[in-house]
């Protein structure tokens, strides 16, 4: 069903949620490094081309082919007023069939987090997965001494499901992580209005 060809472009209150182009490279680049500390103790470590242009291509081309064959969907967030880089998320590992799932990952500058973008994406995102792409189940996960992701994972609807033993090489280190998802047809929490 995916198979999406036209570009996809979500838009928000304060951001446009659009796939990376190759003309991102040096916000991209400088956002991330400026943020490396900020980042770091949160994601995989970076390979040692993370930040070169090269590296860059690469990611809009998987980018580009992933969101053509519907496996996932990767945004870049800009805030409208001044289409400044926010951060990115991504909708990934996206399947089919009986499943009609994804598993949701976000990374935020450091002079942008905790100012509600990444909630207004979250949720930008999840709305986007469960109406147009008609996706049952989102799943996420972080580390479990995340409480600002682990807030935001609920703020969103996404709700706690379990521990992960050893579930991916942060920083360095095998680490579990908390489980969340957020379902379709799950009305716990919500109101008749929500």
């Amino acid at each position: 069903m995916l198979g999406i060809k036209r570009k996809v472009r979500i838009e928000t209150e304060r951001l446009t949620l659009r796939a990376p182009m190759h003309t991102d490279f040096r916000p991209w680049a400088a956002l991330r490094q400026a943020s490396a500390d900020f980042l770091t103790p949160w994601e995989p470590s970076w390979a040692s081309d993370h930040l070169s242009r090269r590296g860059f291509t690469n990611r809009v081309y998987w980018a580009q082919r992933s969101i053509a064959q519907g496996s996932a969907l990767p945004l870049f967030l800009f805030r409208r007023s001044d289409d400044a880089l926010l951060g990115a998320i991504t909708l990934d590992h996206i399947k089919r069939g009986p499943a009609q799932s994804g598993i949701t990952g976000y990374w935020i500058g450091a002079p942008f987090a905790r100012q509600g973008y990444m909630r207004e994406a979250v949720q930008a995102v999840v709305h986007h997965a469960f109406t147009v792409l008609d996706l049952s189940r989102i799943e996420a996960g972080c580390l479990p001494e995340n409480t600002p992701s682990r807030r935001l994972l609920e703020q969103c609807g996404y709700k706690y499901e379990g521990v992960a033993q050893s579930y991916l090489q942060i920083n360095g280190r095998w680490r579990n992580h908390v489980l969340y998802a957020n379902l379709r047809h799950d009305r716990r929490g919500k109101t008749d209005v929500g």
